[in-house]
C-alpha cells in the first residue's frame, strides 16, 4: 500500500496517538524530538498505534517502537509503505565484451545509442570517473527534462557505478552496470536502486515500473545498435542466430511525469 502524501505523515500518527492512546498534543508539540515512551505511551498505547498503523497502511510496528519519536515512527511507516524502487535489467549482445564496454562507456555519444537522450554535455573527467548532463528529447508537452550525473567506469572488473548528482523528483538515484563473456556475446545488466520525494508526482512503484518498461527498450536499441557498429568494424560475432530485439516505441508522458532515464 502507498501512504499518500496530501498531509504529513507526522500530523496523522500524532493525530492516531491523540485520538486513539491518550498522547498529550501539547507536550507533542514541546518536545518534537521526544520518544514516545518519554510522551507516556505505555504498552497498552504502542499495541493500539501498531493496530491502527496496520489497518491503515498494511505496516507492522516494531516492539521498540516506543524508542522512536513521532518522527521516527512516520518514517518508518513512510519505507516500509512505499519501499524503495529496485530494478534489474539484461540484455545479451552480440559483440566482444571490449568492443561493448567501450561503446557503451563512451558517454558522449549517448545521444546515437539511447533514444531517448537529444544532449550530453561533459563537464568533468577525473580519471575513471566523469561527471556531465543529460538533455532529454522534448515530450509531447515541450518538456526536456535534464539533470546531471557521476559515473565511474573500473575498467578491470568491467563495473560501472553512478548517481545522480542533481536528483530532481528522485531522493536518490544509484546505478549500477555489469557486463559479462558469455555464450552469445556480453551479456549488460542494469540495476537502479532509488527513491522519489514525498513531493514527487509518481511514487516508487510507479517509478519501478516506468523505469522496467524504459529499460527493456533502450536495451533493446541499443543492442540493435552496438551490434550495426561491431559488424561495420569487422568485430567478430559470438553467434550468428541470436535475433536482433525490435525495440518498442519510447512509452509517452505527460510534462508534469519525472522520467526515470537509465543514468
Amino acid at each position: 500500500m502507498t501512504v499518500t502524501h496530501d498531509r504529513p505523515l507526522t500530523a496523522e500518527i500524532t493525530d492516531i496517538l491523540v485520538a486513539h492512546c491518550g498522547l498529550d498534543p501539547d507536550a507533542a508539540a514541546r518536545t518534537p524530538a521526544a520518544s514516545l515512551e518519554e510522551l507516556g505511551m505505555d504498552s497498552l498505547a504502542l499495541l493500539e498505534l501498531s493496530a491502527v498503523v496496520a489497518d491503515r497502511w498494511r505496516v507492522t510496528i516494531p516492539e521498540q517502537s516506543g524508542q522512536l519519536s513521532i518522527a521516527g515512527v512516520a518514517d518508518l511507516v513512510a519505507r516500509r509503505a512505499d519501499p524503495p524502487g529496485h530494478t534489474e535489467n539484461e540484455i545479451v549482445i552480440d559483440a566482444p565484451l571490449a568492443f561493448v564496454w567501450d561503446v557503451t562507456n563512451d558517454v558522449a555519444r549517448w545521444p546515437d545509442l539511447f533514444t531517448e537522450y537529444a544532449v550530453v554535455e561533459i563537464l568533468e573527467r577525473t580519471g575513471d570517473t566523469v561527471r556531465f548532463r543529460l538533455t532529454m528529447h522534448p515530450d509531447e508537452n515541450g518538456t526536456a527534462w535534464s539533470w546531471v550525473s557521476e559515473r565511474t567506469a573500473d575498467p578491470a572488473t568491467r563495473e560501472v557505478r553512478a548517481h545522480r548528482v542533481e536528483t530532481g523528483p528522485f531522493a536518490y538515484m544509484k546505478i549500477y552496470w555489469r557486463y559479462d563473456e558469455v555464450p552469445g556475446g556480453t551479456r549488460m545488466s542494469w540495476v537502479q536502486d532509488f527513491a522519489m520525494k514525498p513531493d514527487a508526482p509518481v511514487d516508487n512503484a510507479g517509478m519501478t515500473a516506468r523505469i522496467n518498461t524504459n529499460s527493456k527498450v533502450q536495451l533493446a536499441v541499443i543492442k540493435e545498435r552496438v551490434e550495426r557498429r561491431a559488424r561495420e568494424a569487422g568485430e567478430p560475432a559470438a553467434t550468428t542466430s541470436t535475433p536482433t530485439a525490435s525495440a518498442a516505441p519510447t512509452p509517452r508522458r505527460s510534462a508534469d511525469e519525472p522520467t526515470g532515464g537509465q543514468e
